[in-house]
């Protein structure tokens, strides 16, 4: 059995920077919408094969309407907010959702993490297709990786389409410090 020294963080540590890292991964979200040139925004993928390829609007509702089952199912008790339209979609609407649809899974994940005996989520589902896992780190990862999973998607797509993402948002995503900041969070990435 490791012993704990003062440089290793304790339970509660570890979950307050999952969370801070689930939100700054939201935070990054936001900095793509509000950077995308909306003439991509419905664009065709090029050379994408057309039972997989997905415009960047497409990938953005994909990325808030699986938030919104892993809600239904796994947290029922928090209010879900609407689920998008593919079709019909704009960058402002979906950057509003994913606002939304990011907050309420930061408070799920926030039960899901805690100690508490009283705690209201405890199993993580997927969906009526997957098994579910007991609510916890793995939980926190599956949703993070899904989120930069597609977040590189969308970077990729614009890339592949000649949409440069300015700076601020190209690299803006990897200015960790910057985004703790931003957040109020102290003292930062750790």
């Amino acid at each position: 059995m490791s012993r704990r020294t003062p440089d290793t963080p304790d339970r509660s540590d570890v979950c307050k920077i999952l969370l801070e890292s689930f939100a700054a991964s939201a935070r990054m979200n936001q900095l793509l919408l509000a950077h995308l040139d909306a003439r991509a925004w419905r664009a065709k993928p090029p050379n994408a094969d057309p039972r997989s390829g997905r415009p960047m609007a497409a990938i953005f509702v994909h990325l808030h309407n699986s938030r919104l089952v892993w809600l239904k199912w796994s947290a029922p008790h928090l209010k879900c907010p609407a689920p998008l339209d593919p079709v019909r979609c704009t960058i402002k609407q979906a950057a509003a959702a994913d606002r939304k649809s990011s907050a309420a899974c930061l408070q799920m994940l926030k039960n899901a993490l805690s100690a508490s005996p009283g705690r209201r989520v405890k199993t993580f589902s997927r969906g009526s297709w997957a098994p579910e896992w007991p609510a916890g780190p793995t939980m926190f990862l599956y949703m993070f990786a899904h989120d930069v999973h597609h977040r590189a998607q969308v970077i990729m797509l614009a890339h592949q389409l000649g949409y440069r993402l300015p700076d601020a948002a190209a690299y803006g995503i990897w200015q960790w410090d910057k985004l703790w900041k931003e957040l109020n969070f102290s003292p930062g990435p750790r």
